[in-house]
């Protein structure tokens, strides 16, 4: 009993400012940002996003440029409409959401969010758990129920992991991020280089690649075989790479993390998702999921990720999926954990989690969400962008167009109508034209948001938000200013720790090389399976030594920064 006890009052020591803005000795530095971004947005599903663009026939050129294009609008968005607001009021979207719109509209929005955050959370659960099944021979699970009891055991086991994650907060999600996150870019890239000569093998005459040009072929003839009648091309896959990820900036769920980033600046850290995510990892599975494809002479759409990644990589693929999902699942968790203590008042935020990681874990079982998930992340958009426009036109906007800030809140009421109409209205707006496909899934998010906005800002002012009713001058727009970092002697570390940090550098640089090795070579599971086994068994090797590494390295080296005098932030 006082085990139980002991441990209870220590996750209610796990504070995350879910109600009040976060304390300036509380910010979190450079590195923790960036490692969330990248370890969130490199993820188990970018084998299945990745693969998604060569099954779907879609260009070389449109792949290459579309990402480029679509990417840079989403890092702009979490930089400049995400990171100014969570900044200035240092809270929550759940909680802000609460002083503008009012605690009935609040309440909708959060349960919402989180039933999402639960369902995208469990997706990389299931993920995870299709890289895990591989070494106890269970089938791929690509219908909508599990077919076998060994894939629910996986997925119990792998979700207790990411809910304990997600219960022990925003740092300890930057920590695990901070191990995994090089390994697996690592990974995507080895992934990628290795499996080359198989693709080689099969397109160009000599059978191995000599320059740019023979890369260029391969990409072109063999990995993205653009066809016609898939009327796939420039502008879908722009529109994807940055609505895949609109709740999370135009829909400012990403205050949830930018609430502790010194400046509005930080949202920049974006970019390290975007383009070492989900541009370098949606083309190097691209590019595994083409080789897997000719190895297996399967098509794309019956192999799941970690059949493609297995392929790939050996055993370090079941590793590199099983913690992709992870660095996404744990971060999505967090956010709906957040999203659902706005309503239950007097819950400590641990316990929250705890129960929505129980639903999260068995929705994972079932993998229907996982074979339908570019078209659930499109209603992802959907659904919560419009609310996302109405705090952002009011916080903004309102003091501009002669309104009152947070007019419905001084009003003393419950639901704002002006905002429920226009979240109702632009919901059905936006299903109307799915539905009857009058307008690409990929491209009705955005305008959706300027309809919203729009909608907002006339309902509100015939409601209200003109009348004389005093600014409340403690306004959480104005609570906290920016702050600058503070710049301290980094804590000395144990010499042994500088030991292990130096294996794992090396191990993680032969990791490197290993592929490239494979592709001088031109080493191929055909010509020399004996070779092909062995590349994968030493990659698996490295990995493991790395891995165990840097976990001492990261782990130690925090405990020795949190000695540091309280109130202040080790510089980035």
């Amino acid at each position: 009993m006082n085990q139980q006890q002991s441990l209870t009052e220590r996750v209610d020591k796990l504070y995350e400012f879910e109600r009040e803005p976060v304390s300036q000795n509380k910010l979190e530095s450079g590195k923790h940002f960036a490692a969330v971004f990248a370890g969130e947005h490199v993820a188990g599903t970018e084998f299945v996003i990745g693969a998604a663009f060569v099954a779907w026939g879609a260009s070389a050129v449109d792949v290459v440029l579309g990402l480029l294009v679509g990417n840079a609008l989403a890092v702009l968005s979490w930089t400049l409409i995400c990171a100014p607001i969570a900044v200035r009021t240092r809270l929550t979207l759940y909680w802000y959401l609460r002083k503008i719109a009012g605690p009935g509209v609040t309440s909708v929005y959060n349960v919402l969010n989180a039933v999402l955050f639960c369902i995208l959370s469990g997706t990389m659960i299931t993920v995870s758990a299709s890289a895990i099944r591989i070494p106890f021979d269970i089938p791929a699970q690509t219908k909508w129920y599990p077919e076998d009891l060994r894939f629910v055991f996986i997925v119990l086991v792998v979700g207790a992991v990411v809910v304990t994650v997600a219960i022990l907060g925003f740092k300890r999600l930057a920590q695990f991020s901070e191990v995994c996150v090089p390994w697996i870019f690592v990974m995507f890239f080895a992934g990628a280089v290795g499996t080359l000569p198989v693709l080689a093998a099969k397109t160009l005459a000599s059978g191995s690649i000599g320059s740019l040009a023979d890369l260029w072929q391969i990409a072109e003839e063999r990995i993205w075989q653009h066809d016609s009648k898939s009327g796939l091309g420039f502008l879908h896959i722009a529109a994807f790479a940055w609505i895949c990820n609109l709740a999370f900036h135009v829909g400012l769920s990403d205050m949830a993390l930018l609430r502790y980033a010194p400046r509005a600046s930080y949202g920049l850290y974006s970019a390290l998702g975007m383009y070492l995510g989900h541009y370098l990892a949606w083309v190097c599975a691209g590019v595994m999921g083409a080789a897997a494809q000719m190895m297996l002479a399967t098509p794309l759409q019956e192999l799941d990720a970690g059949g493609v990644a297995y392929q790939a990589l050996g055993v370090s693929g079941i590793l590199a999926v099983t913690i992709a999902g992870w660095a996404t699942s744990n971060p999505t968790l967090y956010r709906a954990g957040l999203a659902l203590q706005a309503v239950t008042p007097g819950w400590p935020r641990w316990l929250v989690t705890l129960l929505i990681g129980i639903a999260t874990t068995i929705v994972a079982c079932f993998p229907f969400v996982f074979t339908q998930l570019l078209n659930f992340v499109a209603l992802f958009g959907i659904l919560l962008s419009p609310v996302g426009a109405i705090v952002f036109v009011e916080h903004w906007l309102f003091p501009r167009l002669g309104l009152r800030q947070y007019w419905f809140s001084a009003s003393g009421g419950s639901l704002s109508w002006p905002a429920m109409t226009t979240w109702m209205i632009s919901v059905a707006i936006a299903l109307g034209l799915w539905h009857y496909e009058l307008l690409h899934v990929f491209f009705i998010a955005v305008p959706l948001w300027f309809v919203s906005a729009a909608l907002y800002t006339l309902f509100a002012a015939a409601a209200g938000a003109r009348s004389l009713a005093p600014r409340d001058e403690s306004s959480p727009s104005e609570s906290i200013d920016e702050q600058s970092d503070v710049s301290l002697p980094k804590p000395a570390k144990p010499a042994w720790l500088y030991l292990f940090g130096a294996v794992g550098l090396i191990s993680l640089l032969v990791a490197v090389l290993l592929p490239l090795w494979v592709l001088n070579t031109n080493l191929t599971n055909d010509a020399n399976p004996e070779g092909w086994s062995s590349y994968h068994r030493w990659l698996g090797i490295f990995s493991i030594v790395h891995l165990v590494c840097i976990t001492c390295w990261v782990l130690v080296g925090e405990r020795s920064s949190e000695k540091q005098p309280a109130g202040v932030s080790s510089a980035d």
